[in-house]
C-alpha cells in the first residue's frame, strides 16, 4: 500500500496536469484503477493495453500523438525503458507486480516495501471516493481489502452471502455479478470496449448497471448479457473437461480470434478445483495466450524455469500468472511444467 507521502505525491501529479493519459491493463484491477483516478481528476483519456501486460517502443508514436502532459501507467507488469525514454511526457507508474528497475519514471509498487495489494487499492487511497469501484477491483484481483466492512455497511445487498475466501464473494454474491460484468465489458472489439469504458466514467453507483436504472446502465447490461452467453458455453465445456481429468496440471486449449476468456475461466476453475494447477490456453495466430492458476503452489519461479530457452514470456502473482508463448514451444512448456509440478 502507499504511504501518506506517496498518496500526496500522486495527488500532486494528478492536480498539476491538464491533459493526462491513463494506460491500464485489460482486467478489472486495471479498469477500476483508471476509473478511480479519472473520477478524481475529471479529465484525461483512457488507453487500454489489450495485447499483453507490456508497454514497449511500439506504443511511443501513438502515445505521443495524443500530446499528453502526463502519463499514468496502471497495473501493467512490464514497461520497457525505451518507452519511458521515447515519450514526451513525464511518466507515473503504479503497479503491484514483480518490481522492475527503471529510470526517469515515478514508480510506486507496494512490493518494494514488502506489501501486496492490487493497484486498485492504491488508486483508492489516492482518490478517496467511489468505494464500490474500489471493492470491485480489489476483490476481482483476489484480495479482500480492509475496507470490506465499510462496503458491507454501505451496500449490504451486494455482499449478501457469507464468505470464507475471495472466491465465495466472486461466485456467490451480487458483488460477484458486478465483477463479472466489469470483466465482460472489456471483451470484444476495441471500439465497443472503448465505448463501454467511456460510459463507465459516467456511472455513479452500481445499481445503474445491476438493475439497470439508467440508459447508460441498460446499454452496459445488455452488452454483458450477450457476452455472458458466449462465456457460459465455454465455461460448461471447460468444467466438464476438468472434472474428467486426473492430472494435477489440468490443461484446456481453445481457438478463438474474437474473444478471450482465459483469465475468467482459470480463476473459476481453480476455485472449483483448488487441488489442481489450471492452465487455460487460447491459440491465436502463432501464439498461445495462457492463464495459469494454482491453489497452493507458487508459480512465477516455475514459469521462468519452464520458459527457459523458449520463445515467449510470462509472470505475475504467486498463484496467478499470464503467459504468452509460441504455439510451437507450447507442448514443451507444458511438459516442463508437468514434471516440476508432479503427479
Amino acid at each position: 500500500m502507499l504511504t501518506e507521502q506517496q498518496i500526496l505525491e500522486i495527488r500532486e501529479e494528478l492536480d498539476s496536469c491538464a491533459r493526462p493519459l491513463f494506460l491500464f491493463d485489460d482486467d478489472q484491477d486495471g479498469i477500476c484503477s483508471f476509473l478511480l483516478l479519472y473520477k478524481y481528476k475529471k479529465e484525461g483519456k483512457s488507453f487500454i493495453v489489450k495485447t499483453a501486460p507490456k508497454i514497449d517502443g511500439k506504443f511511443i508514436e501513438k502515445i505521443n500523438n495524443y500530446q499528453a502532459d502526463k502519463i499514468f501507467i496502471l497495473d501493467i507488469a512490464m514497461v520497457e525503458q525505451e518507452f519511458i525514454d521515447g515519450v514526451k511526457a513525464p511518466v507515473v507508474w503504479i503497479d503491484h507486480h514483480e518490481p522492475l528497475k527503471r529510470s526517469k519514471v515515478k514508480y510506486y509498487n507496494p512490493r518494494l516495501n514488502g506489501k501486496m495489494v492490487p493497484t486498485t487499492y492504491m488508486c483508492y487511497q489516492v482518490a478517496g471516493d467511489n468505494l464500490w469501484i474500489a471493492m470491485i477491483g480489489c476483490v476481482a484481483d483476489w484480495h479482500i481489502p480492509d475496507f470490506a466492512h465499510e462496503f458491507k455497511e454501505n451496500y449490504p445487498d451486494l455482499l449478501d452471502k457469507p464468505y470464507n475466501v475471495v472466491g465465495d464473494i466472486i461466485y456467490k454474491t451480487r458483488l460477484g455479478e458486478l465483477i463479472r460484468m466489469f470483466s465482460f465489458l472489456l471483451k470484444g472489439k476495441t471500439e465497443d470496449v472503448n465505448k463501454s469504458i467511456k460510459i463507465l466514467t459516467r456511472i455513479d453507483n452500481p445499481y445503474e448497471i445491476l438493475e439497470p436504472k439508467t440508459p447508460e446502465g441498460r446499454f452496459l447490461y445488455k452488452r454483458c448479457e450477450k457476452i455472458s452467453k458466449l462465456f457460459e458455453l465455454m465455461r460448461k465445456e471447460v468444467k466438464d473437461t476438468l472434472k474428467k481429468s486426473n492430472d494435477r496440471l489440468a490443461v484446456f486449449i481453445y481457438r478463438d480470434d474474437k474473444m478471450s476468456f482465459t483469465s475468467e475461466l482459470s480463476n473459476e476453475m481453480i476455485y472449483l478445483y483448488p487441488e489442481k494447477v489450471v492452465l487455460i490456453a487460447r491459440e491465436k495466430n502463432d501464439e498461445m495466450k495462457c492463464s495459469l492458476r494454482s491453489g497452493k503452489i507458487e508459480l512465477p519461479a516455475l514459469v521462468h524455469k519452464a520458459m527457459a530457452g523458449l520463445n515467449g514470456f510470462g509472470g505475475g502473482h504467486e498463484h496467478a500468472c499470464g503467459i504468452n508463448i509460441s504455439k510451437y514451444n507450447f507442448e514443451e512448456f507444458v511438459e516442463r511444467l508437468r514434471r516440476m509440478i508432479g503427479p
